[in-house]
Protein backbone atom coordinates (compact mmCIF):
# COMPACT_ATOMS: atom_id res chain seq x y z
CA UNK A 1 0.00 0.00 0.00
CA UNK A 2 2.02 2.22 0.49
CA UNK A 3 3.07 4.47 -2.99
CA UNK A 4 6.44 5.92 -1.56
CA UNK A 5 4.95 7.79 1.37
CA UNK A 6 3.46 10.48 -1.26
CA UNK A 7 0.91 13.06 0.88
CA UNK A 8 -2.63 12.46 -0.54
CA UNK A 9 -3.87 15.70 0.44
CA UNK A 10 -2.76 19.14 0.76
CA UNK A 11 -0.96 19.55 4.33
CA UNK A 12 1.16 21.72 5.82
CA UNK A 13 4.91 20.86 4.84
CA UNK A 14 3.29 19.44 1.37
CA UNK A 15 4.68 21.04 -1.86
CA UNK A 16 1.78 21.64 -4.00
CA UNK A 17 1.83 22.12 -7.81
CA UNK A 18 -1.40 24.40 -8.81
CA UNK A 19 -3.02 25.99 -11.81
CA UNK A 20 -5.16 29.04 -10.89
CA UNK A 21 -7.15 31.79 -12.31
CA UNK A 22 -7.90 34.77 -10.64
CA UNK A 23 -11.05 36.88 -11.62
CA UNK A 24 -12.10 40.03 -10.06
CA UNK A 25 -15.53 41.12 -10.48
CA UNK A 26 -16.36 38.55 -13.08
CA UNK A 27 -12.59 39.63 -15.37
CA UNK A 28 -10.08 36.99 -15.26
CA UNK A 29 -6.91 38.92 -13.92
CA UNK A 30 -4.41 36.54 -13.68
CA UNK A 31 -4.08 32.84 -14.71
CA UNK A 32 -1.31 30.49 -14.39
CA UNK A 33 -2.82 28.53 -17.63
CA UNK A 34 -1.71 29.33 -21.15
CA UNK A 35 1.37 29.59 -22.78
CA UNK A 36 3.79 31.39 -21.01
CA UNK A 37 2.96 30.92 -17.82
CA UNK A 38 3.33 27.77 -15.26
CA UNK A 39 0.96 26.36 -12.38
CA UNK A 40 2.79 27.67 -9.47
CA UNK A 41 4.73 25.69 -7.06
CA UNK A 42 4.97 26.26 -3.43
CA UNK A 43 5.31 25.19 -0.03
CA UNK A 44 1.92 25.21 1.95
CA UNK A 45 1.52 26.83 5.55
CA UNK A 46 4.37 28.83 4.85
CA UNK A 47 2.28 32.09 3.62
CA UNK A 48 3.66 32.13 0.31
CA UNK A 49 0.53 32.48 -1.57
CA UNK A 50 -2.29 34.51 0.19
CA UNK A 51 -3.81 33.15 3.93
CA UNK A 52 -7.39 32.74 1.88
CA UNK A 53 -6.23 30.73 -0.44
CA UNK A 54 -3.98 28.84 1.67
CA UNK A 55 -6.46 28.07 4.04
CA UNK A 56 -9.33 26.86 1.72
CA UNK A 57 -7.08 24.59 -0.17
CA UNK A 58 -6.27 22.13 2.82
CA UNK A 59 -7.56 18.63 2.33
CA UNK A 60 -7.65 19.10 -1.66
CA UNK A 61 -6.56 15.74 -3.54
CA UNK A 62 -4.65 15.88 -6.82
CA UNK A 63 -6.90 16.17 -9.54
CA UNK A 64 -9.11 18.28 -7.33
CA UNK A 65 -10.59 21.44 -8.34
CA UNK A 66 -12.38 24.33 -6.72
CA UNK A 67 -13.97 27.81 -6.46
CA UNK A 68 -12.70 30.15 -3.61
CA UNK A 69 -13.92 33.39 -2.80
CA UNK A 70 -11.28 35.28 -0.70
CA UNK A 71 -12.46 38.29 1.32
CA UNK A 72 -9.77 41.67 1.21
CA UNK A 73 -8.95 40.64 4.26
CA UNK A 74 -7.57 37.00 3.54
CA UNK A 75 -5.75 38.29 0.38
CA UNK A 76 -4.49 41.48 -0.14
CA UNK A 77 -5.86 43.52 3.02
CA UNK A 78 -7.84 45.93 2.76
CA UNK A 79 -6.94 49.66 1.38
CA UNK A 80 -4.75 51.71 4.25
CA UNK A 81 -5.47 55.37 3.84
CA UNK A 82 -2.37 55.74 5.14
CA UNK A 83 -0.79 53.91 2.24
CA UNK A 84 -1.51 57.07 0.43
CA UNK A 85 1.00 60.11 0.11
CA UNK A 86 2.11 62.91 -1.31
CA UNK A 87 5.45 63.20 -2.84
CA UNK A 88 6.69 66.95 -3.94
CA UNK A 89 7.16 67.02 -7.91
CA UNK A 90 10.64 68.07 -7.74
CA UNK A 91 11.65 64.17 -6.08
CA UNK A 92 11.33 62.94 -9.54
CA UNK A 93 13.67 63.33 -12.33
CA UNK A 94 12.09 66.12 -14.65
CA UNK A 95 11.65 63.31 -17.20
CA UNK A 96 9.88 60.85 -15.62
CA UNK A 97 6.40 60.02 -17.02
CA UNK A 98 4.12 61.62 -14.27
CA UNK A 99 0.95 59.46 -15.42
CA UNK A 100 -2.10 58.24 -13.82
CA UNK A 101 -1.71 54.46 -13.48
CA UNK A 102 2.31 54.50 -14.25
CA UNK A 103 3.59 51.89 -11.21
CA UNK A 104 7.03 52.99 -9.83
CA UNK A 105 9.27 51.39 -7.39
CA UNK A 106 10.49 53.93 -4.36
CA UNK A 107 12.94 53.02 -2.27
CA UNK A 108 12.02 53.76 1.74
CA UNK A 109 14.88 53.91 4.33
CA UNK A 110 14.15 50.97 6.57
CA UNK A 111 15.39 52.42 10.11
CA UNK A 112 15.19 49.06 11.75
CA UNK A 113 17.12 47.12 9.56
CA UNK A 114 20.27 47.98 7.09
CA UNK A 115 19.75 49.35 3.47
CA UNK A 116 16.69 50.28 1.97
CA UNK A 117 13.27 48.55 0.83
CA UNK A 118 11.47 48.74 -2.33
CA UNK A 119 7.78 49.66 -2.02
CA UNK A 120 6.21 49.57 -5.28
CA UNK A 121 3.57 52.46 -5.44
CA UNK A 122 1.00 53.33 -8.11
CA UNK A 123 0.44 57.44 -9.25
CA UNK A 124 -3.10 58.07 -8.82
CA UNK A 125 -3.11 61.95 -8.70
CA UNK A 126 -1.16 64.82 -10.42
CA UNK A 127 -1.19 68.36 -10.13
CA UNK A 128 1.11 71.42 -10.21
CA UNK A 129 3.36 70.99 -7.68
CA UNK A 130 3.11 67.30 -6.12
CA UNK A 131 2.74 63.60 -6.98
CA UNK A 132 -0.31 61.21 -5.10
CA UNK A 133 1.37 57.79 -4.73
CA UNK A 134 -0.69 54.61 -3.77
CA UNK A 135 1.53 51.99 -1.73
CA UNK A 136 -1.53 49.85 -1.33
CA UNK A 137 -1.41 46.58 -3.13
CA UNK A 138 -3.31 46.78 -6.93
CA UNK A 139 -5.54 44.23 -5.69
CA UNK A 140 -5.65 45.56 -1.53
CA UNK A 141 -10.11 46.00 -0.79
CA UNK A 142 -10.49 43.75 -3.48
CA UNK A 143 -12.37 40.22 -3.11
CA UNK A 144 -10.77 37.97 -5.25
CA UNK A 145 -12.27 34.43 -7.15
CA UNK A 146 -9.67 31.57 -7.49
CA UNK A 147 -10.41 28.64 -9.30
CA UNK A 148 -8.16 25.96 -8.51
CA UNK A 149 -6.57 22.56 -9.77
CA UNK A 150 -4.22 20.62 -7.67
CA UNK A 151 -1.88 18.88 -10.06
CA UNK A 152 0.79 17.48 -7.90
CA UNK A 153 1.65 17.18 -3.84
CA UNK A 154 4.61 15.94 -2.75
CA UNK A 155 6.46 15.76 0.12
CA UNK A 156 8.96 18.52 1.22
CA UNK A 157 12.53 17.63 1.81
CA UNK A 158 13.41 18.40 5.50
CA UNK A 159 15.37 21.08 4.33
CA UNK A 160 12.52 22.81 2.35
CA UNK A 161 10.22 22.88 5.71
CA UNK A 162 13.64 24.36 7.33
CA UNK A 163 13.57 27.35 4.69
CA UNK A 164 10.47 27.59 4.31
CA UNK A 165 10.13 27.57 0.89
CA UNK A 166 10.25 25.52 -2.25
CA UNK A 167 13.93 25.08 -3.31
CA UNK A 168 14.92 25.89 -7.25
CA UNK A 169 14.65 29.51 -7.43
CA UNK A 170 14.44 31.20 -3.97
CA UNK A 171 12.16 34.65 -6.08
CA UNK A 172 10.24 32.56 -8.08
CA UNK A 173 7.77 29.71 -6.84
CA UNK A 174 7.33 29.45 -10.84
CA UNK A 175 9.41 26.53 -12.26
CA UNK A 176 10.24 24.96 -15.29
CA UNK A 177 10.24 20.94 -15.42
CA UNK A 178 14.17 21.11 -16.16
CA UNK A 179 14.97 22.98 -13.66
CA UNK A 180 14.29 20.34 -11.45
CA UNK A 181 16.54 18.10 -13.97
CA UNK A 182 19.40 20.42 -12.97
CA UNK A 183 18.66 20.81 -9.63
CA UNK A 184 19.12 16.69 -8.82
CA UNK A 185 22.51 17.23 -10.87
CA UNK A 186 23.78 19.95 -9.06
CA UNK A 187 22.73 17.64 -5.73
CA UNK A 188 24.61 15.15 -6.72
CA UNK A 189 27.74 17.34 -7.23
CA UNK A 190 27.31 19.28 -4.11
CA UNK A 191 26.65 16.82 -1.65
CA UNK A 192 29.87 14.38 -2.50
CA UNK A 193 31.19 13.53 1.23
Amino acid sequence: MDTENKPFVVEDNVVVTMNYSLSIDGEVVDSSEGEDNDPIIFLQGTGQIIPGLEKSIYGLKVGDKKSVTVDPKDGYGEVDPESIVEVPKDEFPEDFPLELGVEITVNADDEDEEGEEEMEATIVAVNESTVTLDFNHPLAGKTLNFDVHIIDIREATSEEVEHGHVHGDDSEFYFEDEDFDELDEEDETNHHH
